[in-house]
C-alpha cells in the first residue's frame, strides 16, 4: 500500500466501457442478491442500468465545465500533497464519461452541439455533483466510479473500504509461484487477513483453481459486505469464505491448519497519517492505514498469529511500508519467534522498494 500518486491512481483503464462481454464474462450477472445481514454495497457506475438520458449539448456543457475545473487546478494539488495534476484529472473526466455513457459512439460528437439524447447510467446533475466532490473534496476517483482495476479484476470499492494498490498485486504472484511447486499448499486452506475489497482473496482463489479454498477476514462490516459482493461477481462464493472479525479471532478453528496466510495490513505510522495525500488521508478508512506509533502494530500481531495458525511448511506473505519495516519484521521473527519460521525473503515492489516479507512455517 504505497500511498503516493502512482499507487492511488492506476496508470491505465480499459479504453471502452467495462461490461461482462468486454471482459469475456469472467464474473456472474451484476444483479446480485445479498443476505439480509449484509449491507448492500454500492453498485459500480459501469454496472448501473442506463435509465437516465440527457441531451448531447448538455453533456458537452458538463464536459467543458469539468475540463475547465480540472485545468484550473494546474499543479496545485501536486505541490500540496503529491496529489493529481490537471493532466490526470482530464484523463479521469474521460474515464468517468466512459463509465457513465452507454453508447461510446457519441464521444465523437462531444465537440458538436445537438439535441440528440444520450442514454446515461447517472443523471447529468449527479455527474456535476460527482466532479465537484472529486475536485473540491478530493474524493478518490475510485469512490466516484465505485470500482478499481486490479490485476485482471474490476473490484467494487466505496467509502469505508481501502482501495487496492498495484503493489499488492505481487502477493498473488508470490502465492502463484509457491503453489505451482507444492501441490499440498495448492490444496490447502489460505487466509487473507484484513481483506478489504477482497482483492487478495479473489486473486488467490483463482490461483488455487478447484483445489484449495480461502478464508477472508475483516473487522469492518462494510468491507466484508463489499468483499462478498466482489466474490459473488467472480462466482467464487463456493471457494472463498468471508468472516467478520479482528485478525485471527474468526480463525480460531484453523489453528495449525492454514496452508498459507497473506495480509496487506495497516502500516503507516500514526504521526504520518495527517501528511498523506488528501484522497487517502481524508477519505480512506483510518483503521486500514494507521499501524500505530511505528506502523508495526498489526505486522507484529500477524507474525505472532502466523506462528500458531500456519501448519508445518505453510507460507506467509506480508506487505510493509518499506525496507525499514521489512528488516524489523525479520529481526522480530528471528529473535522472538525463533524456531517458528524459516527461509525469509525481503522482496521489492514495482518501484524497487523493499516492501514484502515472505517465508515459511517450520
Amino acid at each position: 500500500m504505497k500511498l503516493s500518486l502512482s499507487s492511488v491512481y492506476r496508470p491505465y483503464r480499459f479504453p471502452t466501457l467495462i461490461n461482462s462481454s468486454a471482459l469475456g464474462r469472467p464474473f456472474c450477472s451484476p444483479a446480485l442478491s445479498s443476505p439480509s445481514t449484509i449491507l448492500k454495497p454500492q453498485v459500480p457506475l459501469f454496472l448501473r442500468p442506463p435509465i437516465n438520458s440527457t441531451k448531447l449539448c448538455d453533456l458537452k456543457k458538463w464536459h467543458d465545465w469539468a475540463k475547465g475545473v480540472a485545468t484550473s487546478i494546474g499543479s496545485a494539488f501536486v505541490h500540496s500533497d503529491n496529489g493529481p495534476d490537471s493532466s490526470l484529472l482530464c484523463r479521469e473526466i474521460k474515464w468517468l464519461m466512459e463509465d457513465a455513457v452507454e453508447d461510446h459512439s457519441v464521444f465523437s460528437h462531444v465537440g458538436l452541439e445537438g439535441d440528440e439524447c444520450v442514454k446515461m447510467r447517472v443523471d447529468i446533475e449527479e455527474l456535476y455533483c460527482l466532479w465537484k466532490q472529486r475536485v473540491q473534496e478530493r474524493r478518490p476517483f475510485q469512490y466516484i466510479v465505485g470500482c478499481e482495476h486490479w490485476r485482471d479484476l474490476v473490484l467494487s470499492v466505496q467509502e469505508g473500504v481501502l482501495i487496492p494498490r498495484p503493489e499488492t498485486e505481487l502477493i498473488v504472484d508470490f502465492v502463484c509461484d509457491v503453489v505451482s511447486k507444492n501441490e499440498d499448499l495448492k490444496r490447502g486452506v489460505w487466509a487473507d487477513l484484513g481483506t478489504g475489497s477482497g482483492a487478495l482473496a479473489i486473486g488467490i482463489g483463482r490461483v488455487l483453481e478447484s483445489e484449495g479454498r480461502v478464508i477472508a477476514t475483516d473487522l469492518s462490516h462494510v468491507a466484508v459486505s463489499v468483499a462478498a459482493y466482489n466474490v459473488k461477481r467472480y462466482c467464487l462464493q463456493d471457494k472463498i469464505e468471508l468472516r467478520e472479525g479482528s485478525w485471527f479471532e474468526p480463525l480460531r478453528d484453523m489453528e495449525g491448519k492454514l496452508a498459507g496466510l497473506v495480509s496487506n495490513p495497516p502500516y503507516i505510522p500514526s504521526k504520518d497519517i495527517s501528511g498523506l495525500q488528501a484522497e487517502v488521508g481524508r477519505h480512506e478508512p483510518r483503521v486500514a492505514l494507521d499501524g500505530g506509533i511505528d506502523g508495526m502494530d498489526a505486522l507484529l500481531h500477524l507474525c505472532d498469529g502466523a506462528a500458531l495458525m500456519l501448519k508445518p511448511g505453510g507460507f506467509f506473505a506480508f506487505e510493509t511500508n518499506g525496507e525499514q519495516q521489512c528488516r524489523a519484521l525479520v529481526d522480530y521473527m528471528e529473535n522472538n519467534r525463533s524456531g517458528s519460521f524459516c527461509n525469509f525473503e525481503i522482496l521489492a515492489d514495482f518501484a524497487g522498494i523493499q516492501r514484502f516479507v515472505i517465508g515459511f512455517h517450520q
